[in-house]
């Protein structure tokens, strides 16, 4: 039992990664993008994208995985992501890019602000474009400065992928709860922690290593 356990309890956490691994894929430069819009000088640009970071900061992601879901099917009339499991795993992996991605922006916002102005000024001195200053004197102090609350929110976003089961997707926890109705256990359940456990500390230490070499900006 413990080895078919732990077998389906693999499939499901190869749910959870990769549902984990696409998010940041994609969340990752799209905050950036999102950051460098709500900062913007062009107001049409800059209130919608605030505005959307205010309400997607504001809501449950529990509710954005729902809205997205079965939204466009019942406003719409017309179900985008079908009922297969493909489907249902792309609507969740929308939710959780637009998501993350809001949460991200405000965490590069926050970082680009911190930069000195002096920083920008003497790029300027120097004769370097906009673009230059930002590549090669701001970004990796921002990568610096950025490390630790990133860090927090992708160890959150690992939990977070437990959410996905309410519109059907198969992830770890989805596994471990379906043998409680199979095989009236409840210990798989508990058992689905030790793999968070683990997860959430390996990404701690890739993490402590990643502020650990970037140490030389201090």
């Amino acid at each position: 039992m413990f080895w078919t356990v732990t077998l389906s309890l693999l499939e499901g956490f190869w749910g959870t990664v990769k549902l984990f691994g696409l998010t940041l894929i994609f969340s990752l430069p799209l905050g950036l993008f999102i950051s460098l819009g709500s900062m913007s000088r062009v107001k049409i640009l800059q209130y919608p994208i605030k505005f959307l970071i205010w309400v997607i900061r504001g809501t449950p992601l529990l509710l954005q995985l729902l809205v997205i879901y079965y939204g466009p099917g019942i406003i719409l009339k017309n179900n985008w992501w079908g009922s297969g499991t493909s489907g249902r795993f792309v609507a969740a992996l929308v939710a959780f890019v637009i998501n993350y991605a809001c949460y991200f922006s405000e965490i590069y916002r926050g970082g680009i602000q911190s930069i000195p102005v002096g920083q920008y000024e003497a790029g300027q001195v120097l004769g370097m474009t906009k673009g230059q200053i930002f590549r090669k004197v701001v970004l990796l102090q921002v990568i610096k400065r950025i490390v630790p609350p990133m860090s927090n929110e992708i160890i959150t976003l690992v939990k977070d992928t437990s959410l996905a089961r309410v519109i059907a997707v198969y992830e770890i926890i989805w596994n471990g709860q379906s043998f409680i109705k199979s095989a009236g256990i409840i210990w798989p359940l508990f058992y689905t922690g030790v793999f968070y456990l683990i997860f959430s500390g390996l990404l701690t230490i890739l993490f402590d290593r990643i502020e650990k070499k970037l140490s030389y900006f201090r």
